[in-house]
């Protein structure tokens, strides 16, 4: 699958996963997360409520023009302001339903590592560190992560050190979706993207990979998401986070 057919299926499968009348956050460097809030606005979800870093309450952009998804241009058509500061509040308080986040390492268990690759004294690769997602992945109702590569070094069966751990229920990748289980904790496999297989994601995740019970092929986007996905991201900033 090509990059831009994968930024497409992960910003899809987003959306889908966003229910009516849902709290939702995306952080920084979140441009998928940022169209695919605005396409389940426009389809399922009409009454979910946007918060972003930027501080605005059900912004509208005319078009996504930049990288930065702390853009104040996120603001424009806001109903009112809600302050970043108030979200880590929100969550505590058990009233934040749905975050996107996202890190180098996710494992099997759905916890992330955004602090250092090796050993955190020595480390091979520095990362920028948590920042809210130690805070918000415990408290959210509902922890939605996503990679922009499927790989044995990204998913993996043991995180060098954990950042984040908690609420995760689903981790979005461009192959398919995992879903976590309730009993167990474990991250199995629950879609599968077209022009993928579940032998591919297999063969590059660092876990086991087993079919989760509501296991199913991913539906093909529809021509009414695409035609969305092209008026919501005029620009394809959904695009860079592939570049």
């Amino acid at each position: 699958m090509s990059n831009t057919q994968a930024a497409d299926y992960i910003t899809v499968a987003m959306a889908r996963l966003i229910q009516d009348g849902e709290r939702v956050f995306h952080g920084v460097a979140s441009p998928m997360p940022a169209v695919a809030i605005q396409l389940a606005k426009k389809l399922h979800a009409k009454n979910a409520v946007y918060l972003s870093i930027p501080g605005g309450v059900d912004a509208e952009p005319t078009s996504f023009s930049g990288y930065s998804s702390a853009d104040p241009a996120l603001r424009e058509g806001s109903i009112s302001d809600f302050p970043l500061s108030e979200i880590f509040d929100l969550s505590a308080r058990g009233a934040l339903d749905v975050a996107f986040l996202s890190g180098a390492q996710i494992d099997k268990y759905g916890r992330l590592n955004l602090s250092a690759i090796g050993a955190y004294d020595k480390p091979k690769v520095r990362l920028p560190g948590g920042a809210g997602s130690a805070a918000l992945l415990p408290t959210v109702k509902r922890g939605i992560l996503w990679k922009t590569s499927h790989d044995r070094r990204s998913l993996v069966e043991k995180l060098d050190i954990i950042t984040a751990a908690g609420n995760t229920e689903f981790v979005i990748t461009p192959l398919g979706v995992f879903k976590r289980g309730e009993n167990d904790g474990r991250l199995r496999l629950y879609a599968v993207f077209p022009n993928s297989s579940v032998e591919e994601i297999a063969d590059n995740t660092g876990f086991e990979v087993e079919k989760h019970e509501e296991y199913t092929e991913f539906p093909p986007i529809t021509d009414q998401e695409f035609e969305l996905l092209k008026l919501i991201d005029r620009n394809g900033t959904r695009y860079s986070e592939f570049q």
